[in-house]
């Protein structure tokens, strides 16, 4: 089997599950989210964008529904033993076979949780699950049980991230050496991506950010390339990942000389930078570690062009997003704890100058405070 821990780190995992479903009166849960299979078992797959569901029950009994085309995925990367097949046809039920199942598992009349906050559970199926299950069984939403024990990651899962950012170190490094006028951004992209791949790392969970011009005061990739000019400005916001954990990076390059407000916004985003890693440590919470980045920027009177957050905890994620459900957003009461890896991401859009500028990288929160993953130096990058 192709497994990325051994199985005492799945049996600890088990067990911190099993916990948790008895703390919350849950006799068992229905996990539809991939990353969460993915923690538990191993299983590695994308045809969670069909219907895929594992019941775990509190009594450490774990059964896998897929469909056939996942069967040897899930043989060959999981340590799931009974896994059970929905067929593919015209009149398929697979959420009347997930009710089946749970009959068999003697699981009528008891309280299931399930994972609805999830790309793995369309809102069709949802409605079908919950149909399938009236009167069944008493199902709750249980979608925050598995990203809770996620957030703090183990010594093995330190160890991937931390490979994650290396690699991540390397790719920007390389892809500078492919920034300047008249550069592609298509030749950009695969130099990035393409450094990644060949030191062993992954696709990352969304698409990588990209934009110059007027479009890297972009947050999001939109399709379409442009040459860089001779005076520019690129954004890029990528991740190294490898075994699925990411470790972002966030940098805007300046192509030629600098502006003025290039060089004030750069500035800003340095010192709300500081700010934000000063608070990740144990005692803080992740609204603390806002505050700081709205105090920075809005004392340099950058309120209107700041985001409403500033970053967000980082592991083993799958499409469409690399980001996990803990933010740094005003007043949110998530402690900051040993063992998280954060990305903090300083970003500053200036619509009326067209101006772009950001700073971000990924820490590992410790005893003592933040280390910070990426050896990059805090320095604005200018191609000439």
């Amino acid at each position: 089997m192709a497994l990325h821990f051994d199985r005492a780190e799945f049996n600890r995992r088990r067990v911190a599950l099993n916990a948790a479903l008895e703390a919350r009166g849950l006799d068992a849960i229905l996990l539809f989210a991939q990353e969460s299979m993915y923690w538990l078992t191993g299983y590695d797959t994308f045809g969670f964008c069909f219907f895929q569901s594992m019941l775990v029950t509190r009594d450490d009994r774990l059964a896998l529904l897929t469909r056939s085309a996942d069967l040897r995925q899930a043989q060959h990367t999981s340590i799931v033993d009974d896994i059970r097949i929905w067929e593919d046809r015209a009149d398929a039920g697979p959420a009347d076979q997930l009710k089946d199942l749970l009959a068999e598992f003697a699981l009528r009349g008891v309280r299931i949780g399930v994972e609805y906050d999830t790309q793995g559970l369309t809102a069709r199926n949802g409605k079908a699950l919950d149909t399938a299950l009236w009167g069944f069984a008493e199902t709750v939403d249980a979608s925050d049980i598995v990203p809770a024990l996620r957030v703090v990651k183990s010594a093995a899962e330190i160890a991937h991230v931390r490979e994650a950012a290396r690699i991540g170190d390397l790719a920007y490094t390389r892809a500078l050496d492919a920034i300047g006028p008249g550069a592609d951004e298509g030749r950009i992209l695969a130099v990035l991506q393409g450094t990644i791949f060949e030191a062993g790392g992954d696709f990352p969970a969304n698409e990588v950010i990209i934009g110059s011009g007027r479009d890297a005061l972009l947050c999001r990739y939109k399709a379409g390339r442009r040459v860089l000019d001779a005076n520019d400005q690129l954004t890029l916001e990528f991740s190294g990942v490898y075994r699925h954990y990411h470790a972002p990076l966030m940098r805007t390059v300046v192509i030629g000389a600098p502006t003025d407000r290039h060089l004030e916004l750069f500035d800003a985003a340095a010192e709300a930078l500081a700010a934000v890693e000063a608070e990740l440590r144990p005692g803080r919470t992740f609204g603390d570690v806002f505050a700081a980045h709205a105090r920075v920027l809005d004392g340099r009177g950058l309120s209107a062009h700041r985001l409403n957050a500033c970053g967000y905890s980082v592991g083993a994620r799958f499409t469409p997003s690399w980001m996990d459900r803990q933010m740094f957003y005003r007043d949110n009461p998530e402690p900051v704890l040993p063992g998280m890896t954060l990305f903090a991401h300083m970003i500053l859009m200036d619509s009326e100058s067209g101006t772009a500028m950001t700073l971000g990288r990924t820490s590992l929160v410790t005893e003592t405070g933040p280390e910070v993953l990426s050896s990059l130096p805090l320095t604005l990058s200018v191609r000439a």
